[in-house]
């Protein structure tokens, strides 16, 4: 299998964690690809019409996408314990986590765009505002409901790959006054799948913007 990534995604690097936590990496040939909103991959288009990455090309499903359709499909590969649950409270469990990793993604993305890579003149505080907003609910809502002691799953991975890209784009800071948070994030850090595939990289937008990263 080819794995279209990127090295400063949030969502591609949470592919390849999932690969390594399933003991699947050694199947999967990661290639890098530059994308942004501004600046097209017709390498990445030509897979995705949506342009984006990661996506996973396999040999009987074609171009896979996106980053949990991804972890679905190699969450059957391997005959381990399913790194998504199939059914009852932990599945849901799983999924609720993942879903709220997926937002501090997608709202880090958007708070970044209004404060750096958008046109300065073009930038909106009160979207800005808004959107870092969601960064510490979503903060202190994990610090108080989460007690982070099943067994490995998507939810985990989701989370802890979005929160090293935060601090990775100094995004508001999540350690500060939530200490259990921070305890889980520091240990989960050094679990080799995480250490093995640190971020680095710059996203390159199109002249309509400068290079700014992702």
């Amino acid at each position: 299998m080819t794995l279209y990534s990127q090295s400063h995604s949030p969502y591609a690097r949470k592919t390849v964690v999932f690969a390594h936590e399933a003991g699947l990496a050694d199947r999967i040939a990661v290639i890098d690809h530059e994308t942004s909103p501004t600046n097209r991959n017709p390498a990445v288009f030509a897979v995705n019409p949506l342009g984006k990455v990661p996506v996973l090309i396999t040999p009987e499903a074609g171009a896979i996408f996106d980053s949990l359709v991804i972890c679905d499909y190699l969450n059957g590969l391997h005959a381990g314990r399913r790194l998504i649950p199939a059914g009852g409270s932990a599945r849901w469990q799983a999924l609720r986590l993942h879903a709220v990793a997926q937002g501090l993604c997608d709202a880090g993305i958007a708070l970044r765009w209004e404060t750096a890579r958008r046109p300065e003149h073009l930038r909106h505080l009160p979207l800005a505002e808004g959107q870092a907003a969601k960064l510490v609910e979503s903060y202190d809502l994990l610090e108080r409901q989460e007690s982070f002691d099943e067994p490995i799953h998507i939810g985990h991975i989701g989370l802890a790959t979005a929160l090293a890209w935060l601090a990775f784009r100094n995004l508001p800071d999540f350690r500060t006054g939530r200490p259990r948070l921070t305890r889980w994030y520091e240990a989960f850090s050094q679990r080799p799948s995480m250490r093995g595939t640190a971020y680095h990289g710059e996203t390159q937008d199109g002249p309509q913007t400068a290079a700014i990263a992702e």
